[in-house]
């Protein structure tokens, strides 16, 4: 989650690292029994755990009962490992599967629907993805409901993700008796950091006491200065924390540690940076980025925030020219394991921006739209909507049930979410 001992080299992110370790005598996965299993998931916990020291830097939340609650010591990096790894040794298959997944709540309620997709295909989080003014009581109602899923059968017993769009102004999602009105990332960068940090913090409790444990945000994007009428995605929202990436990482910063201070995960958005595109990806296809190279000075923010601790990072879902001018982002080797993974040095979970309702992938099946992510080394698939999440958890179970390089990355993504679980209390060892 923080950088990675110098030893590693940056060879967590790698296929190959981790195969070496999962497989070390070569045989293939689907030929192994259940013990040759376990010591293949312990083998990646220990690689893991080696490497990534940053683990500790965000605090364990209590329960999610009040912002009164008090708070509990951290677990260390080994024993956030060693509990993630035993819980996905007993788990099955399709329960690691459906670790990967944030299924969105429509009309954010828990329907029928979203019930029936959650317990066959054993989706491990959620989000709420409307403008909701109905209060903190009302949310809190709908994500205890959820959290009543985490069961043996379902996600063997391991609580849920429960993320919202909270970053203030235009978007902020959850408004209404319980949550104070946040002002936008611009209005926040004229805040003193320390200042920021302490208002973050008691707008984290406020999700806390609702529920919710997982924020996407902040945005770490830089707009360039007076360009911000023609950025649609970040500028013209006013969701930019400033114009250049000192002041930007230093209020986005402060948004983070006051979040994480009140328990609640962060979500650094969107790698690498849609300050410098016109279009908006949820409402426009091939949105490029002809600007951004991997040694970008724009890039820094995100390189703050890992050495930080954020948990997590979300990926865009534009083409990156002088990256990769192959792939969007959100499926790119390049992006995410070459610059994201060894680059920056990220060793927590990555996610992906909508894979289920936006512009910029309606024309990929969505069987190819997970299948991508995760082989060009993302972990954690969001959607908006069920049906297209439903066909791509069924795509990643038939594809991991034919072993191999797939399946031990399924196995590397789930236990990055166990670990990020565990680290939010969301995992119980013993």
């Amino acid at each position: 989650m923080c950088r990675l001992h110098g030893e590693c080299n940056g060879r967590v992110g790698s296929e190959k690292s981790l195969e070496e370790v999962a497989n070390g005598d070569g045989e293939p996965r689907e030929q192994q029994g259940a013990p040759a299993l376990n010591r293949r998931v312990l083998g990646l916990a220990l690689l893991l755990s080696t490497c990534a020291p940053g683990a500790v830097a965000i605090p364990t939340p209590t329960a999610v009962v009040s912002p009164s609650a008090t708070t509990t010591p951290s677990p260390t990096p080994t024993a956030t490992t060693e509990c993630a790894a035993r819980v996905l040794a007993g788990m099955s298959e399709d329960q690691r599967i459906g670790q990967l997944f944030l299924l969105g709540l429509a009309n954010d309620q828990l329907g029928s629907a979203e019930t029936d997709a959650i317990r066959t295909y054993h989706f491990g989080s959620v989000w709420f993805v409307e403008q909701s003014t109905a209060g903190a009581t009302s949310i809190r109602a709908v994500a205890d409901a959820v959290q009543g899923l985490a069961t043996p059968a379902t996600t063997a017993s391991v609580r849920f993700f429960v993320a919202a769009n909270q970053e203030g102004g235009i978007i902020q999602s959850l408004k209404g008796p319980g949550f104070s009105t946040i002002p936008s990332a611009l209005d926040q960068s004229a805040i003193d950091p320390p200042a920021l940090q302490s208002s973050a913090v008691l707008w984290g409790r406020e999700l806390a006491s609702a529920g919710v444990n997982l924020n996407f945000a902040p945005v770490l994007d830089v707009v360039p200065p007076g360009t911000d009428a023609q950025n649609e995605p970040i500028g013209a929202l006013r969701r930019g924390y400033g114009h250049d990436p000192a002041t930007v990482s230093a209020h986005a910063l402060a948004f983070m540690r006051g979040m994480s201070d009140a328990g609640i995960g962060t979500t650094g958005k969107h790698f690498p940076g849609l300050g410098r595109v016109t279009g908006n990806t949820d409402f426009t296809a091939a949105v490029v980025d002809d600007v951004t190279t991997p040694t970008d000075p724009y890039l820094a923010p995100f390189h703050d925030a890992v050495s930080a601790g954020i948990p997590m990072v979300m990926v865009a879902l534009a083409k990156y020219q002088k990256i990769d001018p192959s792939e969007l982002a959100v499926f790119s080797t390049p992006v995410m394991r070459n610059l994201l993974r060894d680059s920056v040095n990220f060793t927590g979970v990555v996610v992906s921006d909508d894979l289920g309702a936006t512009a910029a992938v309606a024309n990929i099946a969505p069987a190819d739209r997970a299948i991508n992510f995760l082989s060009a080394g993302g972990d954690l698939i969001i959607s908006k909507t069920i049906a297209p999440a439903n066909e791509m958890a069924a795509a990643i179970s038939a594809k991991a049930s034919g072993g191999g390089a797939f399946r031990v990355r399924v196995d590397d993504a789930a236990l990055r979410v166990l670990r990020a679980k565990v680290a939010r209390g969301l995992v119980r060892c013993a």
